[in-house]
């Protein structure tokens, strides 16, 4: 496992750190009996998701294994 890199990412932290974020607003609104604040704070974490989702679709995630990559077509 010292070679694994798993979820060691900048989209990786960034999704996780929204997410964890809106999972506190949702918990507290929750206690609180707020239900707008509740949903609020799921959209928070949905927003993680997507953001974390974006980040590695511009290059900031894990580069697929198994020969998922194109490869590069010959010129000739």
């Amino acid at each position: 496992m010292a070679g694994s890199s798993h979820g060691h990412t900048p989209a990786a932290w960034t999704g996780v750190i929204i997410s964890f974020i809106g999972f506190c607003v949702g918990g507290a609104f929750m206690v609180a009996a707020k239900p707008v604040g509740f949903w609020v704070g799921i959209g928070i974490v949905l927003l993680g998701g997507v953001v974390g989702g974006i980040m590695r679709l511009m290059g900031m995630g894990m580069e697929p294994k198994g020969g998922a990559k194109a490869q590069p077509q010959p010129q000739g």
